[in-house]
C-alpha cells in the first residue's frame, strides 16, 4: 500500500500527467517522486509501506541582525533569508532525527507581503529553497503548496514552512 502526497501550488497549475510529461523518479529508499520537469516541486509522491511519518511543526528563521528593531523584517531578514534560515533550522531537526532534507516528501509554505512594499516574494521564497531541494547533493522535490496568508505569528516573518518526512523501517 502507497501514500500519495499531491502538491498544489497557487502560483502555478501543474496538472498531474501520468503519461507524458513527468518521469518517476525512485531513490533507493523505495520512495517514488513523480517530478514535472519544468518546475522544482514533485507532482506527486508515493510513500512504501511500512515507512513512519514525521510531521515537523512550522518554522520560522531565527533572528539574524540582532541590531535592527524588534519584531521587524530588518531583524529576520529578506524572504530569501527568512526561507534558507528556516530550512536550515528544519534540517537540524531532522537530522537531530536521523534524516535529512531529501526525506521531506511534503512541504507547506505561509508567506506574508512585506509591510512596507506590500508584496509577496514569492520568487525570494524560491531562492532560498532552491538552496536544500533539486541540488546535485540534495536532488530529492518535496511536494509542496505555498499559501498567501494575511500574517504570522511573529512580527517580522515572512515565511513558516511546514514540512513531512518519511522515514525507512529499520531506520
Amino acid at each position: 500500500m502507497f501514500k500519495v502526497f499531491v502538491s498544489s501550488c497557487l502560483f502555478a497549475i501543474m496538472p498531474f500527467v501520468v503519461t507524458g510529461g513527468i518521469a518517476p523518479a525512485q531513490a533507493q529508499s523505495g520512495i517514488v517522486r513523480h517530478n514535472e520537469a519544468a518546475y522544482p516541486i514533485a507532482s506527486a509522491i508515493e510513500v512504501p509501506a511500512g515507512y513512519s511519518t514525521v510531521y515537523v511543526s512550522g518554522i520560522g528563521a531565527p533572528i539574524t541582525n540582532p541590531a535592527a528593531p524588534a519584531k521587524s523584517v530588518e531583524a529576520y531578514g529578506s524572504m530569501a533569508t527568512q526561507t534558507e534560515e528556516s530550512l536550515k533550522r528544519i534540517k537540524d531537526i531532522l537530522r537531530d532525527m536521523g534524516l535529512g532534507m531529501g526525506d521531506v516528501v511534503q512541504m507547506h509554505v505561509f508567506m506574508v507581503a512585506d509591510a512596507q512594499t506590500k508584496k509577496m516574494d514569492f520568487e525570494g521564497m524560491m531562492q532560498g529553497y532552491t538552496k536544500f531541494f533539486g541540488t546535485r547533493d540534495q536532488p530529492n522535490l518535496p511536494v509542496r503548496s505555498a499559501f498567501g496568508v494575511a500574517q504570522l505569528s511573529r512580527p517580522g516573518w515572512l515565511v513558516e514552512i511546514e514540512v513531512v518526512a518519511a522515514k525507512p523501517p529499520h531506520h
